[in-house]
């Protein structure tokens, strides 16, 4: 039986959400971190109307403050984890027909960069909760770097997959084929470079998502000192050289924080049941962000919120979120 992971636009029972805690992480702006990612549960949630949202504490210190900032229906849970990005870190549901099942994969803090206790198993210790057969990738892979449209057609980085603090001994031609297996991979694009300062190097869903069927959303510099300008047209250039239709993002454009570029990004949204929630920046280019969104998406609110606090952590909305896909 072949298993295949769904689009994201497929309905969802519910959807994993990390709730940030860790000072160390977050040490001027937590609080403003936890406002932000209460604000998304609650957009996802939508006062019942999209899916159950799940809302992940690392203790019962952080779950208290969780319950205290979200709305009456977000579920609030203990599970120990060092960091929020369970895009990266919890199991992914794949699908064939009404079947289901959980795929983990070795995780070892992006290229080493941050080991924090509890991520190395809190894949496999969400998936316990669930009835549903899990099967343990022993390879090092992130769910934010590969996004999907449903089709088996998926989008990635060379500079993620390719790296060599991952899995050095992986060829494109390996990874296809571990990918083919676990997700059902048929058809990857190859991207090169994510966007400057990822400290995830290069995740795709900064970049680049599919927003319908071999229909992918690409940001353009609108800005001449916008830092991701090259990044942009290049992965342009081989989207359309795939054979994919590209539909134009604009870019926040040059985003700094204590003077160093930082990875703003409007392709860090999350597509739930009844919202689509884009992280926004208070630039000039929020608005046209929303807008250019809107006709993918008909029957769903599309939800602008905040994320700057959320992105000082190293990550957004998409990244602190892994769903569960209806049967």
């Amino acid at each position: 039986m072949t298993y295949y992971m769904p689009a994201e636009w497929a309905l969802h029972d519910w959807v994993w959400i990390g709730f940030p805690g860790n000072e160390e992480e977050w040490p001027a702006t937590l609080p403003d971190a936890q406002r932000q990612i209460a604000a998304f549960a609650d957009a996802v949630h939508a006062g019942g109307k999209g899916e159950e949202v799940r809302l992940v504490a690392a203790d019962d210190a952080n779950a208290a403050i969780a319950r205290a900032l979200v709305g009456v229906g977000v579920v609030v849970q203990v599970e120990k984890h060092g960091d929020v990005w369970l895009r990266d870190t919890g199991p992914i549901c794949v699908t064939n027909g009404s079947a289901r099942a959980l795929v983990d994969f070795g995780f070892n803090g992006w290229g080493g960069k941050y080991v924090m206790a509890g991520d190395e198993d809190v894949g496999a210790r969400l998936a316990a909760q669930i009835n549903l057969s899990l099967t343990t990738a022993p390879w090092i892979f992130e769910g934010g770097a590969v996004d999907t449209d449903g089709t088996g057609l998926f989008v990635t980085t060379e500079q993620c997959l390719l790296n060599p603090n991952r899995n050095p001994a992986l060829d494109k031609g390996k990874i296809e084929t571990l990918l083919a297996g676990s997700l059902g991979l048929s058809d990857m694009l190859w991207l090169g470079d994510g966007l400057l300062n990822d400290h995830t190097d290069g995740h795709v869903d900064n970049l680049a998502r599919f927003v319908a069927p071999g229909v992918l959303a690409l940001p353009e510099a609108t800005d001449a000192d916008d830092p991701n300008a090259a990044i942009y047209a290049d992965a342009r250039a081989r989207a359309k050289a795939h054979g994919v239709e590209v539909a134009s993002m604009p870019s926040p454009g040059l985003v700094l924080v204590d003077g160093e570029a930082i990875p703003a990004s409007y392709m860090n949204f999350y597509i739930g049941n009844a919202a689509v929630v884009v992280p926004i920046y208070g630039r000039p280019n929020d608005q046209a962000a929303l807008d250019a969104l809107r006709p993918f998406f008909p029957g769903r609110e599309i939800v602008g919120l905040r994320s700057d606090a959320i992105l000082a952590g190293g990550g957004s909305f998409h990244c602190t979120s892994q769903q569960m896909p209806s049967a």
